[in-house]
């Protein structure tokens, strides 16, 4: 219950997981979680960074511009906080996956949305998300063998929610 996709390209993963997002929701998928949105700014600078909130048109704001000699994390954190918050309430609604952009530092520290991503799983909510191979072994640790190494192919991810939902159904 516990899928995850693995991007080569920066920014393949965020699109692919957007579109996996849209296919459910045109089969009428109640769903929760965000999709990353990244947009170009100027070419010398790293792109901004907003997760779009499944199902409401909440859009908030993850990076931080810290210059360009700046080195450290761009991630702002009440920022992430703020979408953890509000995916956190959509759990409440019952929804049939969870759909997390990313897998990444702030969840390996037991931050972000490894709470709401434990919460899920143990509600039997199957939970769609993206690792970086720096994190694997990380996420590999978190998920204790539950995790699903998926393609970074549209069809298969789509295959794998709905045998997943349907999983769901048959556990509850």
């Amino acid at each position: 219950m516990l899928g995850y996709v693995i991007g080569a390209q920066r920014g393949a993963v965020d699109l692919l997981l957007s579109e996996v997002a849209a296919q459910l929701a045109a089969r009428g998928w109640p769903l929760a979680g965000v999709v990353q949105i990244n947009s170009e700014t100027d070419p010398a600078a790293h792109c901004d960074m907003d997760l779009q909130v499944l199902t409401m048109e909440n859009r908030v704001r993850i990076s931080q511009r810290l210059g360009p000699m700046a080195r450290g994390c761009r991630l702002d954190p009440q920022g992430l906080e703020e979408a953890v918050g509000l995916v956190e309430r959509m759990l409440d609604r019952g929804p049939r996956l969870l759909l997390i952009n990313k897998f990444g530092k702030a969840e390996l520290e037991g931050r972000g949305f490894r709470p709401v991503i434990g919460r899920a799983l143990a509600e039997g909510v199957p939970v769609l998300t993206a690792v970086n191979q720096a994190n694997l072994a990380g996420f590999e640790r978190f998920s204790e063998g539950m995790g699903t190494a998926l393609p970074p192919d549209l069809e298969a991810v789509v295959d794998w929610c709905l045998a997943q939902a349907g999983n769901a159904e048959r556990v509850a």
